[in-house]
């Protein structure tokens, strides 16, 4: 496939798309968004990603341009032409030469990763959201980037950061102001880590930058003598001031179906460092094991097989069952 927007419903390539200077998600972060990704080519849980960017535009006061369903059709039909565009450069620019399909070479890559923003329009200077015109739709499509499989087999360290995120001021809304996100995240980088674990201000563990928190408890034995008791699946609750993930409400279904309770409770830091395993969740990382938080082990201090479990089962839910397990990949 290959890189394309579409502006208000007209597509560009990505080096002859303009939004005006106005634009008030240049101006002051005042837009919303979505980032999907695509399983066999097609989106995953489209709707559901429509639906959330429709209440975030909500809770900001910005009204959807065209109905929700009309602009899935848009996210498909994009992803068509993307898709096909990238097919037939691949085809004319290896036809008959090394590395071509016939030669052996790579495919082109077939996932996508897509980002749906709403904006609420150009408009001169000034923060009064009255000054605004009619709002914005971009769609951008790019190949899917997957972690590096190390990360899965090895698992990844983060640490932790107390801030106030733009969010906190429309709970639950998906606004595209990351600025306390990427400087937790830069953070996070310059102690080799690879997530930020945002703390609320009573030191409870929120989320990450970009991902939300799971953790494998041992269930307390109910009676001396009555075998091994299973274990729990724990993340921190909608009321801590999470932004609820799509991944997050699919690996909470596949748990259920693996017979493991979860529990939306508070996470402290001290109960994360006692779990036995635990991990982060995003749409394109799916399901990615925590190891070190802080530079103290979790657990055994190596992927678990609760989370390889629920990654498993999390694949066959999205119908990518036959695909080799991140952890598998070079």
């Amino acid at each position: 496939m290959t890189r394309l927007v579409s502006i208000d419903g007209v597509i560009h390539r990505p080096e002859e798309a303009r939004v005006s200077v106005y634009d008030r998600g240049f101006l002051y972060g005042d837009s919303v968004f979505e980032t999907i990704r695509t399983y066999g080519g097609e989106p995953f849980a489209l709707e559901e990603h429509l639906a959330r960017l429709e209440r975030s535009a909500e809770r900001i006061a910005i009204a959807l341009p065209i109905p929700r369903d009309e602009l899935g059709r848009e996210v498909v039909a994009l992803l068509r032409v993307a898709t096909a565009a990238g097919s037939a450069g691949a085809t004319e620019g290896s036809a008959g030469a090394p590395g071509s399909a016939s030669g052996g070479g790579s495919a082109a890559p077939l996932e996508s990763t897509i980002r749906v923003m709403l904006t609420r329009g150009s408009g001169p200077l000034g923060l009064d959201p009255a000054l605004a015109g009619a709002p914005l739709r971009v769609i951008l499509i790019e190949p899917l980037k997957p972690l590096p499989g190390a990360l899965y087999r090895e698992g990844i360290s983060a640490v932790t950061i107390r801030t106030q995120r733009a969010g906190d001021a429309a709970p639950g809304a998906k606004v595209s102001n990351y600025l306390e996100s990427l400087l937790a995240l830069r953070d996070a980088r310059a102690a080799g880590a690879h997530e930020a674990l945002i703390l609320d201000p009573s030191g409870h563990v929120v989320e990450g930058t970009t991902s939300n928190v799971f953790l494998v408890e041992r269930r307390p034995v109910v009676r001396e003598g009555a075998g091994d008791p299973g274990h729990l699946l724990i993340t921190p609750p909608k009321e801590a001031g999470i932004l609820v993930g799509i991944t997050r409400a699919h690996v909470i279904h596949v748990a259920g179906e693996l017979g493991m309770p979860v529990c939306c409770e508070p996470v402290t830091m001290a109960r994360l460092l006692a779990a036995e395993e635990a991990f982060i969740t995003s749409s394109l990382r799916e399901i990615v094991p925590l190891v070190r938080v802080d530079a103290l082990t979790i657990g055994a201090g190596v992927p678990g097989p609760k989370t390889r479990a629920l990654h498993a089962a999390f694949r066959k839910r999205v119908g990518a069952g036959a695909i080799p397990l991140p952890w598998e990949a070079p």
